[in-house]
């Protein structure tokens, strides 16, 4: 919202109307721009009201049925394993009376939402590894509480630097307009969250094939990813879970490497000629500074990998554009300032009460 690109507007209340309002306008000024989603609560929005959406905007996205089956991670693994894909053993649990069937999966394992949930997402992390079947009972048990949807699978054996990701766009689901394969240098938090920084993988070229069969298998349009993990006892890769409908965080990767996703998305919905994608000799890695120093911070040496020669992209600062993380340093120091004056007043009553 800072960047010095781009007309701003913020909204209040549903987003669907907010787009209808800003649609209505954008059509009488004789313009139907092309609409890029980010977020999965956004994307099921759009997709629930696609046919009220359409007049106002352009925008691609799989047929309802396919969206909500790929959106929940239960369903995306039961598709999976009817196509044969490599999957994590999977367990699915929505009560308490489910956890028998945890003993079935070998820890440690991975705990985490059938999908997103705000309500989830305030009281608990992205994911969490557990050491044994009663750790992962503890927890489901907590998070029942609040969500009644959670998955458990076993472990793939590897650190954050052997997830692998593969981005594209699908114009037909007969096949990708283009793709990207990345790989993760650290998450933040390790092992359970999201891309803190990240780089090409030339060593994934062949991670494109299986991508594309699965979303045109299941009749994927749009913007669509597939993450994976490559076990290191066995050298597999196997599927951990797909987006669809929105960018990834960690898209500018593809884009600084030479292969502009969201470009060939808007030339494509636009019907201009597409952009010329070609992997850029220069080695870009994408990082998110603060993400990437906590997890440098936190993890240890074993996640580690040999970088080749790269140029170091920053997510947010740039020359020609500070603004948005200039404002992110700001907030920083305010909140530093902000527990530095509450620890002063805790030892000032302290202080009082003992007479000081």
């Amino acid at each position: 919202m800072h960047s010095r690109h781009g007309k701003k507007l913020t909204y209040q209340g549903n987003i669907v109307d907010a787009l209808v309002e800003l649609g209505r306008c954008q059509i009488a000024d004789g313009m139907r721009p092309v609409l890029f989603l980010t977020q999965e609560r956004v994307v099921s929005e759009v997709s629930t009201h696609r046919e009220l959406l359409a007049p106002f905007f352009r925008f691609s996205l799989p047929a309802s049925p396919v969206l909500d089956q790929l959106l929940h991670k239960d369903t995306f693994h039961s598709i999976a394993e009817k196509m044969g894909a490599p999957i994590p053993k999977t367990e699915h649990v929505t009560a308490c009376s489910d956890l028998g069937c945890l003993d079935r999966l070998m820890p440690p394992l991975i705990v985490k939402p059938s999908f997103h949930d705000s309500v989830y997402e305030q009281a608990f992390r992205k994911a969490y590894k557990v050491e044994s079947v009663r750790d992962a009972e503890v927890l489901v048990k907590d998070i029942l509480q609040v969500m009644p949807d959670v998955v458990v699978q076993e472990w793939i054996d590897g650190n954050d630097s052997d997830i692998y990701f593969c981005l594209q766009y699908l114009r037909h689901s007969d096949g990708p307009v283009t793709s990207f394969v990345g790989r993760k240098i650290r998450s933040w938090p390790p092992v359970v969250g999201g891309t803190a920084s990240c780089m090409r993988a030339m060593d994934g070229l062949a991670l494109i094939e299986p991508t594309t069969r699965f979303f045109c298998h299941t009749g994927v349009i749009g913007l669509a990813s597939m993450e994976y993990k490559k076990d290191r006892r066995t050298g597999r890769f196997v599927m951990i879970e797909p987006t669809v409908g929105r960018t990834d965080y960690q898209e500018e990767v593809a884009t600084l490497n030479g292969i502009n996703i969201p470009l060939a998305s808007y030339c494509s919905e636009l019907g201009l000629p597409l952009p010329v994608s070609n992997h850029s000799s220069q080695m870009y890695v994408w990082r998110d500074r603060e993400a990437d120093r906590n997890s440098a911070l936190q993890d240890n040496a074993a996640n580690h990998i040999t970088l080749p020669p790269a140029r170091v992209v920053d997510a947010l600062w740039r020359f020609s554009d500070p603004m948005p993380a200039a404002r992110k340093w700001v907030r920083r120091i305010g909140s530093r300032v902000e527990r530095l004056s509450s620890q002063i007043v805790r030892v000032n009553r302290s202080a009082k009460r003992i007479g000081l």
